[in-house]
C-alpha cells in the first residue's frame, strides 16, 4: 500500500502533464489523485504504518483536517487575490500601468516585466505577484506563444524574488517564523544569488525574444458597461486594490493572522467602496462591475487543481514518504549543498512546503543555528527550484490556471532557462559564502 500510494501520485502527475493529449482537465485528474491517495492511506493503514494498531481512523482524519486548514488558507488567499485582480481588471485599472509601459521591443519589455515581478514578489509574495502580472500581460501581449514565454519568465522572476525576502514565499516565512533565519541576514545573503537566478534566464531568452510586441488590437472592457467607468473611479479602484495586496504582509506582521485574512480584509473594503461607487448608477447599468458579478469570473478549476495537488502531497507527507525521502537524501548525499540542491529539484515535483518542513524537523538548530548557511541555502533552493516545472510552485500553478499554459510546453521552452538560473544561483551562493 505504501508503494501504491506513490504509484497513484506518479500516475496522477503524468496525467496532469499529458492534459492536452489525454483531453482531460488537469483539475479533474488532480482532485481524483488527491482522493485516491487518501483512500489508499485510510484503507491500507495496517500495511503503511508499523504501529497501525495505534493509528486509528480518527487520527488520520485529524491529520487530513489539519492539512485542509493549511491548504484552505492558501486557497482562500488565492481566491481573494484573484477577485481583487479581476475587480481591478473590469474597472480598467490596469490601464494605469499598461498605458505607461511604452516599450515596443519584446526583450526590453521582458526586462521591465521581470524586474518588476522580482521586486514585487519580495514585497508581496510570489503567488500574488504572479496573479497581478498575468493580468497585466493579458493587456500587453496578443500572441499566445509570446504571452506564455513572458508568463514563464514571470514565474521564474517571482520565485527568485520571493527567495530573498522573509515574506516572499511560504517556505521563507516558515524558516523566518521558526527562527532559522533573520530578516536582514537572509536579504544580505540571498539577494545577489536571487538576482543571478533572474538575470541568467533573461540573458538566455535574448535568443528568442526578438522583434516587437504584438499588443491586443482592441482593449475591450471586461464588463459590458465597463466603458462607463470614469478615470477617477478607475484610479481609485486600482489604488485600493493594489494597496489591499500590499497591506497583506503589514497586516500579518501586526496581527499575526494568516495572510488570507489580510486579503479578505482588503477585499471587504474594496467590495464596499465599489458598491458605494456604483450605487448611484443602478444595478442595471453597472451590475457587471459589482463584486457579485466578478466572482463568477474566478477560475474555479484552477482552485480545485490546487486543492487536489496539495491534498495528495499532504497524504504522502502523513504516510511518511517525504520524510523517508529527506532521510534518504541525508544518507546518500550528506553535503548540505548537495542535499539542498536535491530538495530544490524535488520541490519542482512535490510541494516545497512539506520538504522544507521535513528538513526543519531533521536538522535541529543545535546542529545548524540561526542564520547558518544551511538554512539560507534551503530557502534559496526550495524557493527557486519550483520554477523547473510549472507545477512546482504556487506561482507556476496560478500562471498555469490563469493563462492555460501547457505543462509539456513549459518543459520544452522554460526548463532550460529555469535550470540555468537555479544552478547559477547555487554556484553564486557557494562562491560568496562557502
Amino acid at each position: 500500500m505504501f508503494i501504491l500510494m506513490a504509484l497513484v501520485f506518479v500516475l496522477g502527475y503524468l496525467a496532469i502533464a499529458l492534459e492536452h493529449p489525454l483531453r482531460i482537465n488537469k483539475a479533474a485528474t488532480a482532485i481524483l489523485t488527491g482522493a485516491l491517495v487518501w483512500s489508499v492511506l485510510m484503507v491500507g493503514r495496517s500495511s503503511i504504518f508499523l504501529d497501525a494498531d495505534h493509528v486509528e481512523h480518527e487520527e488520520l482524519i485529524h491529520h487530513l483536517l489539519e492539512h485542509l486548514g493549511e491548504i484552505g488558507s492558501i486557497l482562500f488567499f488565492l481566491m481573494g487575490a484573484m477577485t481583487i485582480v479581476e475587480l481591478i481588471d473590469v474597472h480598467g485599472g490596469f490601464r494605469v500601468v499598461t498605458d505607461r509601459i511604452t516599450a515596443k521591443k519584446q526583450y526590453t519589455l521582458l526586462w521591465i516585466i521581470c524586474v518588476l515581478a522580482f521586486f514585487m514578489s519580495a514585497a508581496l509574495d510570489n503567488l500574488t505577484t504572479t496573479i497581478v502580472m498575468c493580468a497585466l500581460l493579458r493587456k500587453l501581449i496578443k500572441d499566445k506563444e509570446t504571452l506564455w514565454l513572458f508568463a514563464g519568465m514571470v514565474v521564474i522572476s517571482a520565485n527568485a524574488g520571493g527567495a530573498w525576502s522573509p515574506i516572499g514565499d511560504v517556505t521563507t516565512i516558515m524558516l523566518w517564523v521558526g527562527g532559522q533565519v533573520t530578516t536582514m541576514n537572509i536579504i544580505a545573503k540571498l539577494i545577489i544569488p536571487s538576482l543571478v537566478c533572474l538575470v541568467l534566464p533573461l540573458l538566455w531568452m535574448a535568443r528568442v525574444m526578438k522583434g516587437e510586441v504584438q499588443r491586443p488590437d482592441v482593449v475591450k472592457p471586461s464588463g459590458h458597461h465597463g466603458g462607463n467607468v470614469t478615470d477617477g473611479e478607475r484610479k481609485l479602484v486600482f489604488a485600493l486594490g493594489v494597496g489591499a495586496l500590499l497591506f497583506v504582509p503589514v497586516f500579518k506582521a501586526i496581527t499575526h493572522l494568516p495572510p488570507f485574512m489580510g486579503v479578505m480584509l482588503g477585499l471587504g473594503v474594496l467590495w464596499i467602496v465599489t458598491e458605494l461607487i456604483h450605487m448611484r448608477h443602478g444595478v442595471d447599468k453597472r451590475g457587471d462591475l459589482m463584486v457579485s458579478a466578478v466572482l463568477r469570473r474566478i477560475d474555479m478549476p484552477s482552485v480545485l487543481f490546487f486543492l487536489g495537488i496539495l491534498v495528495a502531497v499532504a497524504g504522502l507527507q502523513v504516510a511518511g514518504h517525504l520524510t523517508l525521502l529527506a532521510q534518504g537524501l541525508d544518507r546518500t548525499l550528506g553535503d548540505p549543498y548537495l542535499i539542498n540542491s536535491a530538495i530544490g529539484v524535488l520541490s519542482s515535483i512535490v510541494d516545497n512546503v512539506p520538504l522544507v518542513a521535513a528538513a526543519m524537523g531533521m536538522y535541529p538548530m543545535t546542529q545548524f543555528p540561526t542564520d547558518h548557511i544551511f538554512w539560507e541555502l534551503l530557502a534559496l533552493c526550495a524557493g527557486t527550484g519550483g520554477s523547473l516545472l510549472i507545477i512546482g510552485s504556487a506561482a507556476g500553478v496560478a500562471a498555469m490556471g490563469i493563462l492555460h499554459i501547457d505543462f509539456i510546453w513549459y518543459i520544452r521552452r522554460m526548463m532550460i532557462p529555469a535550470a540555468l538560473g537555479y544552478v547559477g544561483s547555487i554556484i553564486t551562493f557557494w562562491l560568496m559564502w562557502s
